[in-house]
């Protein structure tokens, strides 16, 4: 796996900058020489942002749960429940943010990878070894299209949710009384429904990484 070869990279990496200096992305050749290559630090990627996402709709659902027991109870400690809610949308905003952290670093190994192979392919000597190499990046680059697509899609989902979420703690925040619930009450369902979208473009997300995981493993 990747993860182990973090420690050792470290210091291959500090042991040959001099000579990294001139390459495109000095992290990616210092993977090289260990034998971790693009393909492999993608697919790495990839199963960490399924993962960022899996994580990120626990938690959607937890702050979702939370945000109903407060409005379903008749006698709150209302500087409670603004502390419960607050921590809950608290760590919304840090999954969201992981997920978005985990997104961009996906990109960022796609573009590499793909410069790389596209640069490749002009070395062949066999024109049919160039076509097959070429009709595979095609295909992996609209599977990567279709699942960075689904990816982003999630990831635009939540700012909705973050966006009421926020207004309605604050909200709760300024108003510790019977009102400031009343008014939660009435923003349950807008909220409810923007979860469930959510989760349910995220599950597309996971799927499609799942598929392309799949295809990108040896077989």
């Amino acid at each position: 796996m990747v993860r182990q070869s973090y420690l050792r990279i470290i210091v291959l990496f500090v042991a040959t900058l001099p000579v990294l200096a001139g390459c495109g992305n000095p992290y990616y050749s210092a993977m090289e020489k260990v034998g971790v290559h693009k393909r492999d630090i993608m697919i790495d990627r990839v199963e960490d942002a399924r993962n960022a996402q899996q994580d990120a709709q626990e938690q959607f659902k937890s702050a979702l749960e939370q945000f109903d027991s407060v409005i379903s109870l008749e006698e709150t400690d209302l500087k409670k429940a603004y502390e419960r809610l607050n921590d809950e949308y608290e760590d919304c905003v840090k999954v969201a943010d992981k997920v978005s952290s985990r997104i961009d670093s996906v990109e960022d190994v796609s573009e590499a990878l793909f410069d790389e192979w596209e640069k490749e392919i002009g070395l062949y000597e066999s024109r049919d070894l160039a076509r097959s190499s070429k009709k595979q990046l095609t295909e992996t680059k609209a599977r990567y299209r279709e699942m960075i697509t689904r990816m982003a899609g999630a990831e635009q989902s939540m700012e909705p949710v973050l966006r009421i979420f926020r207004d309605n703690v604050l909200f709760l925040k300024h108003n510790l009384n019977a009102q400031a619930i009343a008014s939660l009450q009435n923003e349950f369902a807008g909220l409810e429904t923007e979860i469930e979208q959510l989760i349910e473009r995220m599950n597309e997300a996971i799927a499609s990484s799942n598929e392309f995981i799949a295809g990108m493993k040896p077989r």
